[in-house]
């Protein structure tokens, strides 16, 4: 007597259990999707373009990254995964990576992996920050909670300095050296593309950004030249905006091996 009960159960639980594949079917898909392409071309004045594809000239470091405009867009950038918890090492007298790009709203770790002591300090736009003096060993953490760009230095060690982009949306992606950039698991939809560029002059960063549709036959964002700022610089102040004193000799606290 009780088969003819359980047959239409099972049956009914067989469906409940397709619902549900259909219900978690677009994610699923987008995250298979093939990733949003660009390839980056440096251009040093008075010199033709520094990079292709198949050149030997560095053109990594280029920032691009993808907000999204409509509400299909933003609904699946909201439901995106974290990508953990990354960190900027201070080794050999410098950070590593130069630059990250970070999400609003996510820590990342400052381990000191040299010998010495180091100060990290942050000073420009972005987020406002000094971490005081810390070891050899030791790490702090620092939450990146809006949007924009971080130029850090080590008030200690003037040739060190690093990058930090906070943007507001989790598809972003650096160039390699050979100015190809992919962005992964982008959904379909309307973005707008945003580049930068630490050594960039802001009216062509500005002018390569614009709106874009994704979608399964269109996946690239196509050459993006990027023009070198003749007057850039790697030298600043320290933390009290003064120039850089070498230290007294013999103190461990401020080691330059």
């Amino acid at each position: 007597m009780s088969r003819p009960i359980a047959f239409p159960f099972a049956r009914f639980a067989v469906v409940c259990a397709a619902a549900v594949c259909l219900v978690t079917l677009p994610p699923l898909l987008g995250a298979q999707t093939a990733p949003v392409t660009a390839q980056v071309e440096i251009s040093e004045p008075g010199a033709k373009l520094a990079s292709t594809a198949h050149g030997s000239a560095d053109a990594s470091g280029v920032a691009v990254w993808l907000v999204p405009l409509d509400g299909v867009a933003k609904r699946a950038a909201q439901a995106a995964h974290s990508r953990g918890i990354p960190r900027m090492l201070q080794k050999n007298k410098a950070f590593e990576p130069h630059i990250l790009i970070v999400q609003v709203g996510t820590q990342v770790q400052f381990p000191n992996q040299d010998p010495f002591f180091h100060n990290v300090f942050s000073l420009f736009n972005g987020k406002r920050f000094d971490l005081g003096l810390y070891e050899a060993g030791s790490s702090k953490t620092i939450t990146f909670d809006r949007s924009g760009v971080s130029y850090l230095f080590c008030n200690i060690h003037p040739e060190m300095s690093a990058v930090v982009i906070v943007v507001e949306t989790p598809y972003f992606s650096l160039s390699d050296r050979a100015g190809r950039v992919a962005i992964p698991a982008v959904p379909d939809g309307r973005y707008q593309v945003e580049v930068w560029y630490e050594r960039g002059v802001a009216d062509n960063l500005n002018s390569l950004s614009r709106a874009v549709a994704m979608d399964a036959s269109s996946r690239s964002l196509g050459r993006l030249q990027v023009d070198v700022n003749p007057d850039f610089t790697f030298a600043h102040k320290n933390k009290y905006g003064q120039d850089y004193v070498a230290p007294a000799s013999g103190n461990p606290a401020y080691s330059r091996p």
